[in-house]
């Protein structure tokens, strides 16, 4: 274990993201999955790491992120003598990439404490992120619309092939359902292994759709040709992956409400990865809050449906790294 080289601290903001859809989920033309996602604003795990005599931590969900920095220490092999305060964390299993997040938070946050510098995408092949998706680290990175070329039999993590900014006047309305967890861990290896073949025609389209309408769409600032991508997308996956789910969402009173939005003016309809967490684009501020405000009311019934307007992040993760008071530290190893 390496010891300590200075009292800092470490503060580290990863976003979440919306997983919008796969390329080829059956490697048809030779790499596996293939995704296009956007980083998101207002929704991030942040997180501060101190130097302490024994691992401690305070904030939601920090007895899970003690038991990761315990597992990433050791991965690292770097000391989990640290005090983690957790101020927000990305809500876990709904579809916004939370572990990856996770992990990428800490394992950033501990190679900095300790002067190590490791690479971001070293950080995430040690963890085993990307297995599926770049989405994620891409969104770790740099943010914005990513679209990732998937893996290859060499391929360490997910490339980013294609970037951009993410219209700033594009808003998304997220659809959460408390009572719901999307597929995660063995019953998502499970899933993925019981699925039947992903059509290699339906796959070529999905890219030819993204590289000649989707992308162009977004560059000239056209959210109805964009909507329109997405939604087909969402549609052709959801079907292939209903047999895991119970439909095309795995929470119906999520599709629903998504359908009722795309029926009064929303576009690019869907699911993030496994949801429940379902999503729409809406074009400009007003408009969303508008439409976030009459959502709200027409589902006021189901007490368990939630939703959120975000915009998209187009730019990367945070990283603030700051000295500290040795009473301050003190302070923190003992709470």
């Amino acid at each position: 274990m390496n010891s300590l080289t200075k009292n800092n601290s470490v503060t580290v903001v990863a976003p979440a993201r919306l997983h919008m859809g796969f390329l080829d989920p059956n490697a048809n033309f030779g790499r596996h999955f293939g995704s296009i996602g956007v980083a998101l604003e207002q929704l991030s795990t942040r997180l501060t790491i101190y130097p302490a005599e024994t691992l401690g931590g305070q904030g939601p969900g920090s007895e899970r992120v003690m038991e990761k920095i315990e597992e990433i220490g050791q991965i690292l092999k770097l000391s989990d003598q640290v005090f983690v305060d957790v101020e927000q964390a990305i809500p876990d299993h709904v579809g916004l990439g939370s572990g990856t997040q996770m992990s990428l938070a800490i394992g950033t946050a501990m190679s900095r404490l300790y002067g190590q510098g490791i690479p971001l995408r070293e950080i995430a092949k040690l963890t085993d992120r990307g297995a599926r998706s770049g989405i994620g680290i891409g969104a770790f990175e740099q943010g914005g619309l990513i679209v990732d070329g998937g893996r290859a039999k060499t391929t360490l993590t997910p490339p980013v092939v294609a970037r951009m900014d993410f219209p700033s006047d594009w808003f998304f309305i997220l659809a959460f359902d408390d009572r719901a967890k999307g597929l995660n861990g063995k019953l998502e290896i499970d899933a993925f292994q019981t699925l039947p073949a992903f059509p290699r025609e339906k796959s070529a389209d999905i890219c030819h759709r993204i590289l000649m309408q989707g992308l162009p769409a977004v560059a000239e600032r056209n959210l109805q040709e964009f909507g329109s991508v997405i939604t087909l997308i969402q549609q052709v996956i959801g079907d292939y992956f209903s047999p895991a789910q119970g439909g095309k969402f795995m929470s119906k009173e999520v599709e629903q409400s998504v359908l009722w939005m795309g029926q009064h003016g929303a576009v690019g309809l869907g699911q993030s990865s496994w949801g429940p967490t379902g999503f729409c684009i809406v074009e400009g501020k007003e408009q969303a809050h508008q439409l976030l405000n009459q959502v709200t009311d027409q589902f006021r019934s189901n007490s368990f449906l939630r939703f959120l307007l975000v915009s998209a992040r187009n730019r990367g993760g945070e990283i603030n790294v700051d000295q500290v008071s040795a009473q301050s530290l003190n302070l923190n190893a003992a709470n």
